[in-house]
């Protein structure tokens, strides 16, 4: 019994041995792949990953060299700063001052600059900058919007940056025409500015021109019926009583013109108990009670002035009445004319719309195309693109060498191949 153990022991530990190989071809069996295999694969067909990769980069030099180069001139812009100098000019003008203000006030954006990036942008701009430059020509296009299209892929108007300014940059493959088209930006958009009240002072300005021309053509109007008048009255010169009565009463109704105008402008912003809009009715009903003490309204045109008895004969009523006219437009005119200059003034005091801080210069280094970059990803491009067709030929060289695999894979061919029929 004792000659037998060594050679049980030994039967047992050679059992063991082979009972390993099962579990390894198991593994192997199971399709798992390590790493390492992965790795071998690799490099036993290192030949299509680098051949792959040389394809591509050097496709990749290739169409880099052949690519038109494109050059970005950028100008750098100060847009204006919104404030208002009414407060200490407005005392210049009396009690009548307070109706400048109501021209402008703030019109509540959030970031101004906004507002002049989509002026840039606008449609008459960037028409102005097609027909200036040629461009329909240039980017073969047969409609105006078609080459505003165009236009509009190359440039690129910023205004959001922290440094409260506005980059406008114009791409163009001569870096000459790239400058010029940049600062022509720029002039378009003040062709484009003078014909609108941007800021509060140019608001204003605008607000009281129109205003006094006509102001200024009722004057006009009044001048030429008091001289027919005195054609047909023979009247030259009224009594100096009536003529203090007649100057008071035009007075009296341009200033309740005004202090109307004013009103109605704080209407649509303060409420009924302001104290100024009170303070502003208050002052406006003792004017009229004044007006009506003389005898005249300022609703009627200044047609029932009451000038005592035998003061003036009757053929010089009408005289008087045409005289009444021109005082009271000569006055409004006088009030519209201090209140223009002033807003003048202010508009003056802001200075230019936009500044140029930085014009467009020509370019010396081409934007476009990054030749690195291209290369760069093509290449990354060709290597991924290199290892899954080498893992894909192992994949189908595997399935060859399988027997049962190739058999599953011609029998779902046929079964295609028959269902197609």
């Amino acid at each position: 019994m004792t000659s037998n153990s060594p050679l049980i022991g030994i039967p047992e530990r050679s059992d063991a041995a082979p009972g390993l190989a099962p579990a390894a071809k198991t593994d192997a069996e199971d399709g798992e792949i390590s790493l390492l295999d992965l790795l071998i694969l690799i490099f036993e067909r290192k030949r299509i990953v680098l051949g792959t990769t040389a394809i591509f980069a050097v496709l990749a030099i290739i169409i880099s060299l052949i690519l038109p180069p494109r050059y970005t001139a950028t100008v750098t812009l100060l847009p204006p700063q919104e404030s208002s100098s009414m407060g200490g000019l407005a005392s210049q003008l009396g009690n009548l001052g307070g109706m400048a203000a109501l021209a402008g006030g703030g019109l509540g954006i959030k970031n101004p600059n906004d507002r002049y990036v989509a002026m840039l942008q606008s449609r008459t701009v960037e028409d102005a900058m097609v027909q200036r430059f040629g461009l329909m020509q240039e980017y073969q296009a047969k409609r105006l919007s078609d080459a505003r299209k165009m236009f509009e892929s190359h440039t690129t108007v910023e205004g959001n940056g922290k440094d409260g300014l506005i980059h406008v940059s114009v791409e163009d493959r001569d870096p000459g025409k790239a400058s010029a088209l940049a600062n022509g930006y720029v002039d378009q958009f003040r062709d484009l500015s003078q014909h609108l009240a941007i800021s509060e002072a140019s608001q204003r300005r605008l607000f009281f021109q129109g205003e006094l021309e006509q102001a200024k053509d009722n004057l006009v109007n009044a001048e030429q019926a008091l001289a027919e008048t005195e054609q047909k009255t023979g009247v030259i010169q009224p009594d100096s009583q009536a003529r203090a009565l007649i100057d008071s009463a035009a007075s009296l109704r341009a200033q309740i013109t005004a202090r109307e105008v004013q009103i109605q402008g704080m209407q649509t912003y303060a409420t009924a108990e302001n104290s100024e809009l009170i303070q502003a009715q208050k002052e406006l009903a003792g004017l009229r009670a004044q007006l009506t003490r003389l005898g005249g309204s300022e609703d009627t045109g200044g047609n029932e002035l009451m000038i005592p008895k035998g003061l003036i004969p009757k053929t010089g009523m009408e005289y008087v009445r045409k005289l009444r006219d021109v005082k009271y437009y000569e006055t409004i005119f006088d009030i519209l004319a201090r209140q223009f200059e002033v807003a003048k003034l202010d508009e003056a005091k802001e200075g230019a719309l936009i500044q140029v801080i930085d014009p467009a210069i020509v370019p010396d280094r081409r934007t476009f195309p990054k030749r690195g970059l291209i290369v760069i990803g093509a290449t990354a491009v060709g290597f991924v693109l290199g290892l899954l067709i080498a893992l894909c030929q192992a994949g189908l060289q595997r399935l060859k060498d399988d027997t049962e695999s190739t058999q599953k894979l011609n029998l779902l061919l046929r079964s295609f191949s028959a269902k197609s029929r």
